[in-house]
C-alpha cells in the first residue's frame, strides 16, 4: 500500500482510496453530523448550489461559513459543536471556504473517498487500511496554500496507516510527531481569524467518533456523504 499527501488540492492526484481532511473544520464537523444521527451530508462548492439543492431536496439544514463567518441566511455555520446532540432535520446541505471543494476534488480523481479528522482518527485509518490499497491523503489547505492543521491530521493518519510513504507523506509525518499533543498541534497554525478556540478545542478530541464519512455519490453537482456500514 502506498501512502501519498497532497497539501492542497491542486496537487490532487488520481488514487483507489483518498482521504480528505479539512480538520479546522469541514471534515471534522461532517463527522460529528453523521454520529449524531443526520443521514446524509451534500457537500458544495458555491453558495447558490447549496440554496438551490435545498430548494430541490426540501427538508434539509443549509449550513456553511466563508472566512470561518457563518454565510448569512444559512441555518447554521460550520462548527461541529452546532449539531451535537438530536437532528434537526435529515440531511444538512454545506458549502465552506476550503473543505467542501476539497472533497469534490477528490470525488473527481479517487475511486473511493473518505472523510477523516482528528475525532475519527482510529476509524478512518482503519476503514483505509482494510481496503489494501493505495491511499491519497488530500488536505484541504487554506485558500489554495499549505496549512498546518490539517498536515499535521495528515501525518497522523499516516502513522495509523503504514505501508509505503512517499516523500510528502513522509514531512506530514514529521510535522505530527512535532507536536505529540493535538491540541497543540493544531493550535500551531498561523492562518485564519480569531475566535475559533472552542472549536479548535473541540476538533483537537482524538478518536472520539467511530463514524467514517463515505461519498455515495454526486447530486447535482454535490458530494452526498454518508456513513460507511
Amino acid at each position: 500500500m502506498r501512502v501519498h499527501v497532497a497539501f492542497t488540492p491542486a496537487e490532487a492526484a488520481s488514487a483507489p482510496v483518498g482521504i480528505v481532511v479539512d480538520v479546522l473544520r469541514a471534515t471534522s464537523t461532517i463527522a460529528q453530523v453523521l454520529a449524531s444521527g443526520y443521514e446524509r451530508v451534500y457537500s458544495c462548492a458555491e453558495i447558490d448550489e447549496a440554496r438551490a439543492l435545498r430548494e430541490r431536496l426540501g427538508e434539509a439544514l443549509l449550513g456553511g461559513e466563508r472566512n470561518a463567518v457563518k454565510i448569512e441566511g444559512f441555518d447554521v455555520g460550520a462548527s461541529p459543536r452546532e449539531f451535537v446532540g438530536e437532528p434537526r432535520a435529515p440531511a444538512v446541505i454545506f458549502s465552506t471556504t476550503n473543505g467542501t471543494r476539497a472533497i469534490l476534488e477528490a470525488a473527481a480523481s479517487c475511486e473511493e473517498v473518505l472523510l477523516g479528522s482528528l475525532l475519527n482518527l482510529d476509524a478512518v485509518a482503519a476503514a483505509a487500511r482494510e481496503r489494501g490499497q493505495d491511499v491519497l491523503l488530500l488536505c484541504a489547505g487554506f485558500q489554495g496554500a499549505f496549512a498546518l492543521d490539517d498536515a499535521y491530521c495528515a501525518g497522523r493518519i499516516v502513522q495509523l496507516l503504514g505501508g509505503e510513504a512517499t516523500d510528502s507523506a513522509k514531512a506530514a509525518d514529521a510535522i505530527a510527531r512535532a507536536w505529540p499533543d493535538a491540541h497543540e498541534g493544531l493550535l500551531a497554525r498561523t492562518y485564519g481569524p480569531p475566535g475559533l478556540e472552542e472549536d479548535i478545542a473541540f476538533c483537537a478530541q482524538v478518536s472520539v467518533l467511530d463514524v467514517i464519512p463515505r461519498l455515495a455519490r454526486m447530486v447535482d453537482g454535490a458530494a452526498e456523504i454518508t456513513s460507511a456500514p
